[in-house]
């Protein structure tokens, strides 16, 4: 997990915060609080600092716990004991926005910042690895096809691969990309199998074990929500494999190189197109409820709006920049704090 940024934000009373939802007429906090992707905290980092010399206030303090652990904290519940605003490296899921309901949080501001992929990547002077879905499949799931994985090297995947040992170090399970992955990547390379698509129509608890669920016998190594250690290990290590957001390998474009997947590589173009198979969106959530008892939450997601198009600073630290009508339509709902429709969540 990263370290909680030192940055501190934004006085606000407590009566205001006790009103949307504080525990007592003594609870109060004296900063805009986020959690969330460890893929967008590096742009929200930036728009935080950027927001607070441009309106003269404090940032947030940002807090990287990867997408699942920070929809947890801020579905919990509404007032100065949760988060204000959580980043999301994929979108907010129908069971994740029925537990905020479930708990007060019923009115959600969606905003769509930007574009990233899931990028897998090798150390400079790695072995040229080229994959598809089904190769990774393969070498990470715990039961592909049904069957336990026995497979050790990655020639045993598939004879073209090297024959090198399997050793990938990526996401943890509270990640937005470990889920990107499962969806994107691991799905499809499971649902090469006639039966595992048939399996989905009756039973698709078990369609998701079996195409999602991730080896633990150390072939796969959970890095944890530190993606910068992700790119260290695989950079001292030829013979391993990082999955990580793009942005990241973009940054360490001197130590790494990206890995095709389906014979498409990871490339600022090809997130940009969604030609490459692990391009996603990014998002940030806000708690409408805490809009007028934090001031600087919208402030926030202005600034995010000015910083997103082609021109801005984020596409400087990695941000793949969205098309120019997703672009405008997400900086209205910056504006006016327009609430989300939950009817398209899966």
């Amino acid at each position: 997990m990263r370290l909680i940024s030192t940055f501190a934000l934004l006085a606000t009373s407590a009566v205001a915060l006790t009103a949307c939802g504080g525990k007592s007429s003594g609870d109060s906090r004296d900063f805009v609080r986020i959690v969330g992707s460890s893929t967008v905290y590096p742009f929200a980092s930036a728009v935080a600092e950027n927001a607070a010399k441009t309106d003269g206030l404090k940032p947030p303090v940002i807090e990287s716990t990867g997408t699942g652990a920070g929809m947890k904290l801020f579905c919990a519940g509404v007032g100065v004991a949760h988060p204000d605003i959580v980043n999301a490296s994929r979108r907010i899921k129908a069971s994740e926005y029925e537990d905020c309901a479930k708990n007060g949080v019923k009115d959600i501001v969606e905003i769509q910042v930007g574009l990233d992929g899931i990028a897998f990547a090798e150390a400079s002077g790695g072995p040229n690895m080229k994959l598809d879905p089904v190769d990774v499949y393969k070498a990470l799931a715990a039961t592909p096809f049904g069957k336990p994985n026995t497979a050790k090297t990655w020639a045993d995947v598939n004879p073209s691969l090297p024959a090198i040992p399997i050793s990938v170090y990526g996401p943890p399970s509270t990640s937005g990309t470990r889920d990107a992955l499962a969806e994107l990547i691991l799905t499809k390379g499971c649902d090469t199998d006639p039966a595992m698509k048939a399996l989905k129509e009756k039973d698709k608890d078990q369609h998701k074990a079996i195409c999602t669920k991730i080896r633990e016998d150390g072939a796969y190594v959970d890095a944890g929500e530190n993606d910068n250690l992700i790119v260290q290990k695989i950079a001292a290590n030829p013979k391993a494999i990082g999955i990580f957001g793009f942005s990241f390998l973009e940054e360490n474009a001197d130590k790494l190189k990206g890995i095709p997947m389906a014979g498409i590589a990871p490339t600022y173009q090809t997130v940009s197109d969604f030609s490459y198979p692990g391009a996603r969106p990014l998002y940030i959530y806000i708690k409408a409820a805490h809009l007028k008892a934090i001031k600087g939450i919208k402030e926030f997601a202005t600034e995010f709006s000015k910083a997103w198009g082609p021109d801005g600073y984020l596409k400087k630290k990695g941000m793949v920049i969205a098309p120019d009508d997703v672009r405008a339509a997400n900086a209205e709902i910056a504006s006016t704090m327009k609430l989300m429709d939950p009817s398209g969540l899966k």
